[in-house]
């Protein structure tokens, strides 16, 4: 008999599930819309952790929140379930945005992206994929996951303003998996800021989420909504 040609469809639902820490600003009460920052944490800090959501304040946002370090966002900090990673939670993390922009006092005009280790490639797998939901982001010591298409990535985000970070010396995440994103963009003419700490190895996020001048950058860029 002959082979005939066949579609098999069919609707699927599935339930989206991150735990996620919440950061308010000081005057969150005051009437006004605020501007969103969606952090990405580590590999070290996946659901698995002892600590629970508590690991999430080691680094970055959630540890300047916790150290009393106010920063005008609001701030959500999910939590990636063990063993896996954020390059595969784009449609989660969507819907978690979503949410907080449906719930909280939300400026859709600042939604801003930042990550790192793990989350500076989940960072950059966002960017990737759905620049046009974010107006500026700071992916530090990722990378773009080899399965994405960089071309066709770089043109899909070279039009978001982007500041990265690596360490030359890290020998976690080298720093030419970085690299070889931020040659493309520029040869796209991307917006594309890039910050080597020379001495650093891994961790390049310390000093970045320290430095006042991040914050500042990011609230120069919004985005049409």
């Amino acid at each position: 008999m002959a082979q005939s040609a066949h579609t098999f469809r069919k609707k699927i639902s599935r339930t989206l599930k991150l735990d996620y820490l919440l950061s308010l600003p000081d005057d969150y009460e005051s009437g006004r819309r605020w501007p969103l920052m969606l952090f990405l944490h580590g590999m070290g800090e996946r659901a698995d952790h002892p600590l629970g959501l508590d690991a999430l304040k080691k680094h970055g946002p959630p540890k300047r929140f916790d150290q009393h370090n106010p920063t005008p966002f609001i701030i959500a900090s999910p939590q990636c379930p063990a063993d896996e990673w954020w390059p595969e939670h784009v449609d989660t993390l969507l819907g978690l945005l979503d949410e907080l922009q449906a719930t909280y006092p939300v400026d859709p005009a600042r939604v801003y992206l930042t990550g790192l280790s793990m989350g500076g490639y989940g960072t950059w797998t966002l960017c990737a994929r759905h620049p046009e939901r974010f107006a500026a982001a700071v992916p530090i010591c990722g990378g773009l996951p080899l399965h994405i298409d960089l071309d066709r990535a770089v043109e899909k985000m070279k039009h978001l303003p982007i500041w990265t970070f690596h360490g030359a010396k890290d020998e976690v995440v080298p720093i030419e998996e970085t690299e070889r994103v931020v040659k493309a963009l520029k040869a796209a003419g991307g917006n594309i800021k890039f910050t080597v700490y020379r001495a650093a190895q891994h961790d390049s996020w310390t000093k970045t989420y320290a430095n006042p001048r991040l914050y500042e950058w990011l609230l120069e860029h919004t985005r049409e909504v």
